[in-house]
Order: structure tokens, then C-alpha cells, then sequence
């Protein structure tokens, strides 16, 4: 938006102090229109001037807490969320008419599907996965999602395939660290990334295309779906491994997440996927805090469909309303 009278700015852990108080002095005098940032502009000394548009990107990393604290920077404010796979009490409000919603079904352009296994931790299977994308010049994801065990699996790898320049990236790492490493996977200098789910949003590298992710059962639906979601960003097939501990063990619920994620590999399966996590983890509280779980209390059916008719009336009303005027 470099040709419009448009100022923008960016707020993150990875902008300095200095940077920092500067973009939000700018932001209480209205000097800055559009601010992007992570998790920071929900600090309390984040102050607007005249909030009028909420924009959530990847709403499933949001806690209801988080969201109505942006709601309440300002009594009437407009917010739009943006998902691939909405949590349940998002999807089961806008099904009911709580929300309006909009699905866009279309992939880019010459996407193909990821091609999806779930296996048990099998070192020559792994190793096998790891030479294939090597060999046809891609990199690698390897997702373990415990920063206290990471360094170990790193090493784990690193005896498995000595050859292989391979780094690990987490959250808690400097800031400093963290964008050298990434921009060194970036330009290609890194064959394969042990990351934690920092890598689960924001990240677009074509020439990644296999990811690993270890313990499977252990991520919900969403994470798995935007993990998956991290490959096959051009026109290279792409393979996704779910490392499970035991299939034999597995409780109900797990082996649920894992068909769902296996049996819809399409692209664009976002949205039913979402609507099977709806069905594994119940819609949650509508008025409450929780974003999942089944209500036990009696009625709550009939909570929802008089909820429904309600917003049906209303919405009927301010339409009739609109028409009279």
C-alpha cells in the first residue's frame, strides 16, 4: 500500500525497546492507520486513539480472553476473523447463526493435496522420508513440540543422517537467534528444521516439503491441519509423517483426530475439518470461556435453538426495519 496515503506499522517482541515506544506514541496520537502485531498490541500499554476494525488472523491461536480484550479497546468495534480450521464454538455460533461466516473453497493454483501416513517412531522409515526430499534439493520440518527434549532429538537425527546440515528453532531462543536461523532456512542454507509449533503460522518456504511431526497424538486437530499446511506451498508433492508412540494405545478421541486428518487430505478439507473436531470435542460454552467440551447442563439444546430463533428474529427485524426507511 505504498501508494496510499497509508501509514502502517509492525509491533512484536522482535522490534526493539526504542522501537517499540516510539510505535505506540505514534499509535495514542492516530498517527499510525493500520497496526499488524502478534500477541504485544494486547499489552496494557498498547492505548488507541479510535479503534475501528479488529482483524484476527488465525483465530484457533487466540483465547477467548484475548479476544474480548481486544473487543473492549473500544465499546462498538468491528472484528473479522480469519481461520483454516475454526474451533468449535466459533464454527457451532456462525452454523447457528450467531456469526455470519464466508468459506473459500478454491486453492491456489497448481497446490497438490499432501500426501499424509501415520506411523510409529521408525528411524529407518524416517531416515528414508529425511534422503528423499534431500535428494530432489527440498528441506525438512522436524516438529517436536517440547523445547525441554528438543536438543535430544536433534542429536537423535543428527547421528541418523551426520551429512545433513540440520538447526533447531523454538520459541525461547533470542530473538536475534531465531531470525538468523529461519532466514538461513529460508535462503536454503539448512536442510532440515527440529522447530517446535513456532513454525505453525506465518511460515511460506516452496522448497519445504516433507514435514515430521513427532507425538501426533498429542497436537489437536487444528495444529495438525496447519502443521500439514506448512508443505507443499508451490507445485511439488508434498509428504506429511504423524509419529505416534503406540497405535495399540491410542484412546478413542486421538484415533478420531488422527482419521479425520488422514481421511480429508484434499485441499481446502479446513472446513470439514473443523466441522469433525466439532463433533469429537462438543461446541463449548457459548456465553462462557471455554472454546470446546460438552455443556452438562440440562437444556442446552434448547438453549441453542432458542439462541438460533432469536438471532433469526432479529436479524429479520433490522432487515424489515432497513426496508421501511
Amino acid at each position: 500500500m505504498k501508494d496510499f496515503p497509508v501509514n502502517i506499522e509492525m509491533l512484536s517482541r522482535f522490534r526493539t525497546k526504542t522501537e517499540q515506544k516510539d510505535i505506540l506514541d505514534a499509535l495514542k496520537r492516530r498517527k499510525i492507520d493500520i497496526i499488524i502485531g502478534t500477541h504485544r498490541l494486547l499489552s496494557r500499554d498498547v492505548r488507541f486513539d479510535d479503534l475501528g476494525l479488529v482483524v484476527i488472523d488465525e483465530e484457533q491461536r487466540f483465547g477467548v480472553k484475548h479476544k474480548e480484550s481486544l473487543k473492549k479497546l473500544r465499546f462498538i468495534v468491528d472484528v473479522l476473523t480469519l481461520t483454516a480450521t475454526p474451533i468449535p464454538r466459533t464454527l457451532y455460533l456462525a452454523l447457528m447463526g450467531g456469526r455470519d461466516i464466508s468459506v473459500i473453497d478454491t486453492p491456489p493454483l497448481e497446490r497438490l493435496p499432501v500426501k499424509t501416513f501415520i506411523t510409529e517412531f521408525d528411524e529407518c522409515l524416517i531416515k528414508t522420508a529425511i534422503e528423499n526430499e534431500i535428494k530432489r534439493k527440498g528441506q525438512v520440518y522436524f516438529v517436536h513440540n517440547r523445547v525441554d527434549g528438543i536438543e535430544k532429538i536433534y542429536q537423535r537425527l543428527k547421528n541418523l543422517s551426520p551429512a545433513l546440515r540440520i538447526t533447531v528453532a523454538h520459541g525461547r531462543m533470542n530473538e536475534k537467534g531465531l531470525e538468523r536461523t529461519m532466514s538461513e532456512f529460508i535462503k536454503g542454507n539448512i536442510d532440515m528444521l527440529v522447530c517446535t509449533t513456532i513454525i505453525e503460522s506465518g511460515i511460506d518456504i516452496p522448497n519445504a516439503n516433507t514435514i515430521i511431526v513427532n507425538n501426533a497424538d498429542k497436537f489437536g486437530l487444528a495444529d495438525l491441519y496447519q502443521l500439514r499446511g506448512r508443505v507443499g506451498r508451490f507445485n511439488k508433492k508434498a509428504f506429511c509423517y504423524l509419529i505416534v508412540d503406540n497405535m495399540n494405545t491410542m484412546t478413542g478421541d486421538v484415533q478420531g483426530r488422527l482419521h479425520t486428518i488422514k481421511r480429508y487430505q484434499e485441499l481446502g478439507s479446513g472446513f470439514k475439518i473443523a466441522m469433525q473436531d466439532l463433533q469429537i470435542r462438543g461446541a463449548g460454552n457459548i456465553l462462557g470461556l471455554e472454546q470446546h467440551g460438552y455443556i452438562e447442563t440440562v437444556g442446552f439444546d434448547l438453549y441453542c435453538r432458542l439462541l438460533r430463533d432469536i438471532v433469526s428474529t432479529l436479524k429479520r427485524k433490522t432487515r424489515d426495519g432497513s426496508l421501511q426507511e
